[in-house]
């Protein structure tokens, strides 16, 4: 295994302390003292801690879509979306804080519907757009705008996952993905010829 370089050092230490604590915990000094670097030193490679978060949250929309599109990759149109919007709210469950950081902070260089996201900007609704755009080509799903359903569909997601992280819900994590996925089935259903 090849040996990691300090910019690549950093990255996993900041990886690690927002995976666990947020990015509040994220500082300058933390990620010094998890390489075994001097805060200074962090400087050279990254211009701010801001740029460092920023770095974070672009591998994790990254991370995302690569799962997405593995997972959208199946043969069968509608289960490769059902399984990607699963894997949305798997890596929610499991990654909390690098999930409201890339997908629920308010930053200035997020992405904006409709725009950047038509000009396919966005590594993980781009997966989504795609698979719809598939389905309506085969007759599976109504000629619909394919950006419109699946912002329709991350809009859905999202908000139940944030809902049941805020408590919204008395089920557990089993009964939840279930009222998660039958939710996203009723939007397939709407949109069935």
């Amino acid at each position: 295994m090849p040996k990691l370089t300090t910019p690549e050092k950093i990255l996993r230490a900041a990886h690690k302390l927002m995976d666990r604590h947020g990015a509040d915990a994220v500082t300058m000094r933390r990620v010094a003292e998890a390489v075994g670097i001097t805060p200074m030193a962090i400087y050279r490679h990254f211009p701010s801690r801001e740029a460092l978060l920023k770095r974070i949250s672009d591998d994790s929309f990254a991370s995302v879509a690569q799962d997405w599109s593995e997972r959208a990759s199946h043969p069968d149109v509608y289960k490769g979306l059902l399984q990607s919007m699963e894997q949305y709210l798997d890596y929610a469950l499991t990654h909390p804080n690098l999930f409201d950081h890339a997908f629920s902070v308010r930053r200035d260089d997020a992405r904006r519907f409709p725009e950047d996201f038509r000009d396919r900007q966005s590594p993980t609704l781009t997966v989504i757009a795609d698979k719809l755009a598939e389905g309506m080509a085969q007759g599976l799903f109504r000629k619909l705008d394919p950006w419109d359903v699946a912002m329709t569909l991350w809009g859905l997601g999202h908000g139940l996952i944030s809902l049941y992280r805020a408590g919204r819900f008395s089920y557990d994590e089993r009964q939840f993905r279930v009222f998660y996925l039958q939710s996203l089935e009723t939007v397939f259903d709407g949109i069935k010829p």
